[in-house]
C-alpha cells in the first residue's frame, strides 16, 4: 500500500506533485500510514524486470469517517464497509 487518504472533501478533484508527508491535507483530507510505516505516498520502485501492477482505488462513502490521522489502510476499510456508495479502480504499470 503505497499511500492511504480519506475524508478527502468532494471539492478536491486532483492532488498536486509532492503533498506534504503531513497528517492533514492541504486542501482539506487526511492521510493514514503506508506499508513504508509512513505518512504520505510512497511512489512506485518495482523490481527489476515484468512491468509492475500499481491500484488506485477510489470509494465513494455516504459520510466522513472522521478517523485519527495515520489510519491504516484496514481500519480504512472496515470504518467504509457500511458506508460506501460506489468504489473506482484504476491500474497502472510501471517497469524498471
Amino acid at each position: 500500500m503505497h499511500w492511504v487518504a480519506y475524508d478527502i472533501p468532494d471539492t478536491v478533484h486532483e492532488f498536486p506533485e509532492d503533498l506534504p508527508k503531513q497528517d492533514k491535507l492541504p486542501k482539506g483530507g487526511v492521510q493514514g500510514v503506508n506499508d513504508f510505516k509512513k505518512v504520505g505516498y510512497g511512489g512506485p520502485c518495482p523490481p527489476p524486470g515484468a512491468p509492475h501492477r500499481y491500484y488506485f482505488r477510489l470509494y465513494a462513502l455516504d459520510t466522513a469517517l472522521n478517523l485519527k490521522a495515520r489510519a491504516t489502510k484496514a481500519q480504512l476499510l472496515e470504518a467504509a464497509q457500511k458506508h460506501t456508495l460506489g468504489e473506482a479502480t484504476l491500474m497502472g504499470r510501471f517497469s524498471r
